[in-house]
């Protein structure tokens, strides 16, 4: 089930929150609650996931219980391996068989392996909470604190990708509360936030972004403005469509009670990499930094290290993205980006004027996109030419074009979702009828279309 769906928005969410609510004053009743709501929405998209989802959590629960008795990290380290063993299985099996088969001439033809939906966020959600206990956390949940923690359906397919101290202390807590009122109204902003994001725009932009894509990789030339409007396309797209989810998440959350990480921060207003990394999928971002980049060395090391460490930091981020070497690569152009970004602020005297920073990362990042999306490294090399004008200039008409428009306005100098709900919207009966309107619209207007899952959904 998708978030920007009739069936979440108007039966799904109203049902669970009725029940939620309405035992609100148990604890456990109302974990109860969200853990069977949680379950129900993953076994929609499919039961044969179910299974999966429970043992893993299962295991890793027993793993800690074991480990807060006999404080063995053996315990610890071996859960951290199942859980990379199993990402590695379901996620990257057939491509690394497929490599090695490549290597000794040889066809490989792929297993049949369903990759449960998620997995790669409540995976890394589990051996964070490891490698915590690790590094000395003393946290060892009871089993219905952690299985909410997992499960949680709001963040549970994409994330943001959400730390065990940031969360269960949260359980504790009645949403019925000062904040109460507070929490549902921003939780109801932001949710619609995120349905414009994904149904008003993402969806619009891809009209246009997919067919390049696609007419690039059947071979046909693209002139350079069909290339630059199919690369800022889907610059556009995946950024509206990856952050609507996260509002869409949070605001869901909030409804709750229950507050999860912001994800995104306005990231194509940086003025180089690192701020981007700072403002793009924080979570994963930060993710990568604690427990890869400072565990590696990070920067209290060499040079030379330091750059390697970025490298290697990305490389495997984009691995994390798909089991694939278009996705490797994008990862290794942003380890090389962050390495001379990090190298030009240590040795040269001469900084860039911010307009001037600003549109280089920004180009940079719609380069970098193009081999993300691409479906091979053709394709790519192909935009590209097209985009540095090997293939003439001609024209193009954009499907949608006000959306195209507007959407570059919004990324370029609007705040983040969360700025937005936090610092500029002030309680008002106008906001609320406007809001009111704009939501009827949206639901009616996404129950006319077959949805479309959300980018994320696919890593």
């Amino acid at each position: 089930m998708l978030f920007s769906t009739q069936g979440f928005l108007i039966l799904f969410l109203p049902l669970v929150l009725i029940t939620f609510y309405g035992c609100v004053q148990v604890r456990i009743l109302r974990q109860l609650v969200i853990i069977s709501a949680s379950l129900i929405f993953y076994e929609l998209w499919s039961w044969h996931f179910v299974p999966s989802l429970i043992l893993l959590t299962f295991i890793n629960w027993i793993i800690a219980c074991q480990y807060g008795k006999s404080h063995h990290k053996a315990w610890l380290t071996g859960g951290i391996i199942i859980n990379i063993a199993m990402l590695g299985f379901f996620k990257y099996a057939n491509f690394f068989a497929e490599n090695v088969d490549d290597i000794f001439g040889m066809h490989h033809t792929p297993w049949n392996i369903i990759m449960p939906l998620g997995i790669s966020f409540f995976v890394f959600q589990k051996i964070s909470y490891l490698i915590d206990l690790r590094r000395g956390e003393k946290h060892i949940y009871s089993l219905i604190d952690f299985f909410e923690f997992v499960t949680f359906f709001p963040q549970l397919i994409a994330g943001p990708i959400v730390r065990h101290n940031e969360i269960i202390p949260q359980f504790e807590k009645n949403p019925i509360n000062p904040q109460l009122w507070e929490n549902i109204s921003k939780g109801l902003c932001l949710i619609l936030i995120g349905l414009v994001k994904k149904a008003g725009i993402a969806e619009s932009i891809a009209m246009t972004c997919n067919p390049l894509f696609d007419q690039a990789a059947q071979g046909q030339l693209l002139n350079i403005t069909e290339a630059w409007v199919a690369a800022i396309a889907y610059s556009l797209q995946i950024f509206f469509d990856f952050s609507g989810y996260s509002d869409m998440a949070i605001g869901t959350a909030l409804l709750f009670g229950l507050q999860l990480p912001y994800n995104f921060n306005a990231p194509y207003q940086s003025h180089n990499l690192q701020e981007f990394w700072r403002r793009w999928h924080m979570t994963l971002s930060r993710f990568l930094r604690d427990y890869l980049y400072i565990p590696l060395g990070g920067n209290r090391c060499g040079p030379i290290r330091q750059s390697t460490n970025l490298v290697t930091t990305m490389l495997l981020a984009g691995l994390w993205h798909g089991a694939g070497w278009s996705f490797v690569a994008w990862g290794g152009m942003h380890g090389v980006g962050l390495t001379i970004n990090h190298a030009w602020k240590k040795i040269s005297p001469f900084s860039f004027p911010k307009p001037i920073a600003w549109m280089i990362t920004l180009f940079f990042l719609i380069f970098s996109w193009v081999i993300f999306r691409a479906e091979n490294f053709s394709t790519a090399a192909h935009i590209w030419q097209s985009m540095l004008g090997f293939n003439g200039v001609g024209t193009y008409k954009i499907r949608h074009n006000i959306i195209f428009y507007l959407a570059i306005l919004l990324v370029l100098f609007c705040p983040s979702s969360q700025n937005l709900i936090n610092k500029y919207l002030r309680p008002s009966k106008w906001i609320a009828v406007v809001g009111g309107i704009a939501a009827a619209y949206f639901i009616l207007l996404i129950g006319g279309r077959i949805p479309d899952a959300f980018i994320y959904f696919h890593f």
